[in-house]
């Protein structure tokens, strides 16, 4: 039978780690145009008026991306450190299907998934085979804002504490672009609100991004405009677990470099760090904090198109 130290450990690492999956979504060198740069692609970068970027998703478009995320986390327990390790691997594929109004209309199907934990509380790596294989349909913005993904709300997997959605991490997938025409060394703020609600969690993430244009590579034969994001943010929630409520309030901050195809209008490849600083406070006959540290890094990278 478990402890109540321990099922609060499991219930507190469970939280953290959600909200952090759910900006996995999801650093610095500037460089100049390469010699295999379209010349439609270096015509747009050299504009005086700057670089328009924009998602480009024609009817029978599809893109396949690989996401790799892993999460490290050290909690202390009244008195003790207990260190978890997480490993989330998935392979999505987006399917454009022409214009809703100004938007594309996507159809998006989960190829594969898959979450290992490993961590002194056992093993809490769920079964994610109710996942692989579903599809649903999602509408992207030019900019890049995920403006509908509801249809990804009812795929569920069973999580340590309760069921769980897909959603948060589609709501954050593709990176924001400006808006507005940009030249080396400009930026500009992207910001997001997720709201997840599952099994004995209630978690809210607000995080805010400062993007700038560094400079422009070649990747996969693509002229890419290269992207470093600063990010900030903070996570707050609650949870319950045998009748002790939990209060969770953390800060985050990090860095992604991401690259997007100038010519074809396509998000390449991002990598990204983020540290995540835990409170949580533990309501019941006895009162107490237990603090934690995540430390979360992860990839997507284009794998076909």
């Amino acid at each position: 039978m478990m402890t109540k130290r321990f099922s609060i450990g499991r219930m507190a690492w469970a939280a953290g780690i959600a909200a952090t999956m759910a900006l996995a979504g999801c650093a610095t060198k500037t460089t100049t145009p390469g010699v295999a740069g379209t010349t439609a692609a270096r015509t747009a970068v050299t504009t005086p008026a700057g670089l328009v970027l924009e998602y480009k998703m024609p009817a029978g478009r599809v893109l396949r991306y690989q996401d790799s995320t892993e999460v490290s986390e050290i909690t202390e327990v009244m008195g003790m450190t207990n260190e978890s390790h997480s490993v989330l691997a998935s392979s999505v594929s987006f399917q454009a299907k022409g214009r809703k109004d100004r938007d594309h209309l996507v159809g998006v199907t989960i190829d594969d998934i898959s979450l290992t934990v490993t961590g002194p509380q056992g093993d809490l790596s769920p079964d994610m085979k109710p996942v692989k294989g579903r599809s649903f349909d999602m509408v992207l913005s030019p900019l890049g804002m995920e403006v509908d993904v509801s249809g990804a709300e009812a795929i569920i997997y069973q999580f340590a504490t309760g069921p769980r959605s897909v959603a948060p991490g589609f709501k954050v997938f593709f990176p924001d672009l400006p808006g507005k025409p940009i030249q080396i060394g400009d930026a500009w703020p992207s910001s997001f609100v997720i709201e997840d609600k599952s099994g004995a969690t209630n978690m809210r993430v607000d995080a805010q991004s400062v993007n700038t244009l560094e400079g422009f590579e070649t990747v996969d034969g693509m002229e890419c405009a290269r992207i470093a994001s600063r990010n900030t943010g903070t996570i707050s929630g609650t949870g319950n677990q045998q009748g002790i409520d939990l209060l969770f309030a953390s800060t985050l901050k990090g860095t992604d470099v991401w690259y997007f195809a100038v010519k074809e209008g396509i998000y390449v490849k991002s990598t990204s760090e983020t540290v995540n600083e835990i409170s949580i406070t533990v309501n019941g006959p006895q009162t107490m904090t237990i603090p934690a540290t995540q430390t979360r890094k992860s990839e997507v990278k284009l794998a076909g198109r």
